[in-house]
């Protein structure tokens, strides 16, 4: 559990959370962002100011609610909400508009503060593919609790970015339970709930044309959410995005053959957000792993930059070797016996973070988040937009049979300290590394077989 800003630091895994649930929430209520004033926690524009006092106002950011786990052996969310300074996005609107803006906290945003999707999909290369692409696919997302205003909200962010409507009553989007009920939902979670409208809009983002499936576990436990993957599979998606995770641990083995081993089906999974270390499902050979990026406008050819995300020592993308996964038969890296985490990645830094609308247990409002939450719906939408896999495929192979010209290799930056002989675990660098995997898209053709 990490407390309020970017630089503090962070008690890891899944059990030692628990131990600090307390203290963390204590430290959350102090500064006005625990469960006690979640509904005054948001972020809000301030308008004003100039340019270079825009560009010096450090971003800060809290883990979302969901970040603490309820009871022993609970997954957590892998998301951030930012509380205050300026944004990548704000400082690039501010150089275009001379008109600087700020995020603080105590009331929601009017506006956005983070990229959309438009700035998405030209990061990615994704603008024509997702204006043409993804009619007819499913796209599942899988969280823990219920959010009772998710098809409000959704509708909200769909409607700002003048995206396709995407309604209960058009059949483009569905909320389930884990048992695929649509009146019997999990109990309403407000922290979950952010995490669940990042996850929707984060999908809408990058596949407008998808539709979408929400599948609520009625908790956070493996076997719960493990139950609402195979739900979604069950009800016949094609791509599904978790943006949860936690310590490894002797069991996951047998949780891989039970809930995510899904052939002709792409499950993405959050690298995790406490820097270089295991996570698990992000350690399973049958799904997708997503790291996380600082993604920021340049003057390359691309016309953006990315790096590692990585705050300090205990926050930053997940990455690193598996205790006990097998190496799956398309990973070759050498540095690591088992399985080794990423695959792929996405945008995840807080302080370049995406937009999100949410309204559930806070002011309703645009918001700013980071975090590999962000990152693994990003990369299922992308999938969907390449179209269904492989009937017998395990679609994380795809991107390491493609060119290198199919990726952004991202080259710069690391997420904690590792072997001298396997540096790439934790460090960037040309080719494939553990931060960021492969690389980012670069349009569809790395993500279909």
């Amino acid at each position: 559990m990490r407390t309020t800003t970017p630089n503090s630091a962070a008690i890891s895994g899944r059990w030692r959370r628990m131990g600090a649930s307390a203290l963390g929430v204590a430290a959350l209520v102090l500064t006005g962002l625990g469960s006690a004033a979640h509904a005054s926690a948001a972020p809000a524009v301030t308008a004003g100011a100039t340019a270079a006092a825009t560009t010096a106002a450090k971003v800060t950011w809290a883990p979302t609610p969901c970040a603490t786990p309820k009871h022993r052996g609970d997954l957590t969310c892998n998301s951030f909400r930012v509380t205050g300074g300026t944004t990548a996005f704000q400082k690039q609107r501010a150089a275009q508009t001379s008109k600087a803006a700020q995020v603080t906290p105590k009331a929601a945003a009017a506006s956005p503060t983070g990229y959309g999707p438009s700035d998405l999909q030209d990061a990615y290369g994704l603008t024509d593919a997702a204006s043409a692409g993804g009619s007819g696919e499913t796209i599942a997302v899988v969280d823990a609790y219920d959010d009772p205003n998710a098809a409000a909200d959704l509708a909200a962010y769909r409607s700002y970015y003048g995206l396709p409507a995407c309604t209960v009553a058009s059949g483009c989007f569905k909320k389930v339970s884990q048992s695929g009920s649509t009146t019997s939902l999990p109990t309403a979670d407000s922290g979950w709930a952010e995490e669940e409208s990042l996850d929707l809009d984060m999908a809408s983002a990058v596949c407008p044309n998808c539709k979408i499936l929400l599948v609520e576990a009625t908790s956070s436990s493996m076997a719960n959410l493990g139950k609402a993957v195979n739900e979604a599979v069950a009800l016949g998606a094609k791509f599904v995005s978790n943006s949860y995770g936690g310590s490894e641990s002797s069991s996951d083995t047998s949780y891989d053959t039970s809930y995510f081993k899904h052939p002709g089906v792409a499950i993405t999974v959050s690298a995790g957000d406490e820097g270089y270390g295991a996570e698990y499902p992000a350690a399973s050979k049958y799904v997708t792993s997503v790291g996380g990026t600082a993604l920021s406008r340049s003057s390359t050819s691309r016309g953006w930059t990315e790096k590692v995300w990585n705050t300090s020592s205990t926050e930053g993308t997940g990455s690193g070797c598996s205790a006990y996964d097998a190496k799956p038969t398309w990973q070759t890296d050498t540095g690591c016996a088992k399985r080794t985490i990423s695959d792929v990645s996405a945008v995840a830094d807080p302080a370049t973070g995406v937009s999100v609308y949410d309204s559930y247990g806070v002011t309703a409002g645009w918001y700013t988040f980071g975090g590999t939450s962000a990152s693994a719906p990003v990369i299922a939408a992308v999938y969907a937009l390449a179209g269904a896999p492989g009937s017998s495929d395990y679609p994380a192979a795809y991107p390491y049979a493609a060119g290198a010209s199919a990726l952004n290799d991202v080259t710069s930056g690391s997420n904690g300290s590792c072997s001298s002989g396997a540096a790439y675990l934790c460090t960037a660098r040309s080719g494939y590394d553990g931060p960021t995997g492969l690389g980012t898209p670069e349009g569809t053709a790395a993500f279909t077989g």
